[in-house]
């Protein structure tokens, strides 16, 4: 039995990888439920409510359970944000990374897995191969590229072991949809819950693959595991491109007729979705859950939960070049 350590266990991805491996592992979590929820944690694992960023009670962490594993996962994921909350985005992504790297140096970790986003390959030519040279267009995805640099350095001054995960536009049960800044799927779902029209930016023909979570979580525990997951980056996800246009209509499919609003466009890639082939060849890696599929079983959740108070930030740190449909 592993010891694995889960940052951002109370979100979609951390904790459905808690889900899928507490039966066979001692789980490890933490989160400062920012961003996730106390019902998503599961009640096997040790979980610690901490901010990574500034708690001194994360050594302890370390030096109590020893972990073998780390999966990183802990994020603030508004990447379209990002510019308005530069302070916020840095501290939560970047100096979060490097303490957690810094104690996974120090209590020899085996191999610290991270997500990345695919927000590090900016206005690439898709699909987005991992060979190509990152160049983000946003403070969040300078985060996660800078986060990535620093896992290298780890690995090759320090014997870190490390793998690298590019995620993409993930969805499914325990999603937050009760923040109006991130998860469009789960925004338009809240919406939909809420009697407000879904809301588009732009024209709605910008490109995207979205990745159900469940297809994901057995690749996740192999990128930890597997000796060719050694210092390696892999995107996953879905494979089958859409634009918002058609995202949205699916979701109508499964919700039943809705109004469609139409916002400002936003600063943002406009066609963005990855290659596989590096994740496929090496892992057999299977996106099998149709986008249609995904959605109807995560409604049917939806459905189910209470009505939260929406996230919404008081106040910014940059409120010149704010969309209106942010201003306070």
């Amino acid at each position: 039995m592993s010891k694995i350590l889960i940052t951002g266990v109370a979100g979609l991805l951390g904790s459905r990888l808690a889900d899928y491996l507490v039966n066979d592992h001692e789980v490890i979590g933490i989160d400062d439920l920012s961003g996730g929820y106390i019902e998503n944690v599961n009640d096997k694992i040790n979980f610690y409510q901490i901010n990574l960023s500034s708690s001194d009670k994360l050594e302890n962490i370390f030096k109590n359970h020893k972990p073998d594993y780390v999966f990183h996962l802990a994020a603030y994921a508004a990447e379209g944000l990002s510019p308005f909350i530069r302070k916020f985005n840095y501290e939560n992504n970047l100096i979060s990374t490097a303490r957690l790297i810094n104690e996974s140096i120090k209590h020899n970790i085996k191999r610290f897995v991270f997500t990345s986003s695919m927000a590090v390959y900016g206005n690439a030519e898709p699909p987005f191969k991992e060979s190509y040279i990152p160049n983000p267009i946003d403070p969040y995805g300078i985060a996660k590229y800078a986060c990535e640099m620093d896992l290298k350095i780890a690995g090759e001054q320090h014997g870190l072991d490390w793998c690298i995960i590019r995620p993409h536009n993930v969805y499914g049960i325990k999603q937050n949809i009760w923040d109006k800044y991130r998860n469009v799927l789960g925004i338009w779902m809240y919406n939909v819950l809420n009697g407000q029209p879904i809301t588009i930016y732009g024209d709605g023909n910008q490109e995207r693959a979205f990745s159900y979570i469940d297809d994901c979580l057995p690749y996740f525990w192999k990128t930890a595991v597997l000796p060719e997951c050694s210092k390696q980056i892999f995107n996953m996800g879905g494979d089958t491109k859409v634009t918002i246009n058609e995202a949205a209509n699916t979701l109508l499919k499964v919700v039943g007729n809705h109004p469609i609003v139409y916002l400002e466009g936003r600063h943002e890639v406009k066609h963005a979705w990855v290659s596989h082939e590096k994740i496929k060849n090496i892992l057999n890696f299977e996106s099998k859950t149709s986008l249609e599929d995904g959605l109807k079983i995560m409604w049917d959740w939806a459905k189910l939960q209470p009505n939260k108070k929406r996230k919404e930030w008081d106040s910014y740190e940059l409120e010149k070049g704010i969309y209106s449909f942010w201003k306070k």
